[in-house]
């Protein structure tokens, strides 16, 4: 199994979180306003919310919404942060 591209996973995420799919991801996690990471940041099943307008939050064109289903939280990752999607690595290029 190759590597996907983020944006590719991140694709793939969208398309299944239409269906109603849940999906896995990791990130590196990444405060702009304290700019520090607490590391690695592990979705065990989520579902990619749709996006608000970018202009809403600093950088929003790089946010991606999603819910965590066993938290019930929404939340906002990273794109170029993403590392894995449903097991699988992912890679900038």
């Amino acid at each position: 199994m190759g590597q996907l591209t983020v944006y590719e996973a991140i694709s793939e995420m969208r398309t299944r979180s239409a269906r109603g799919q849940e999906v896995s991801f990791s990130f590196m996690s990444y405060s702009e306003s304290k700019q520090e990471t607490e590391g690695i940041v592990e979705v065990r099943r989520a579902r990619l919310r749709r996006r608000s307008r970018d202009a809403d939050f600093l950088n929003g064109e790089l946010l991606e919404p999603y819910t965590d289903l066993d938290t019930l939280e929404q939340r906002r990752f990273y794109i170029p942060t993403l590392m894995t999607f449903n097991g699988q690595k992912t890679t900038l290029l």
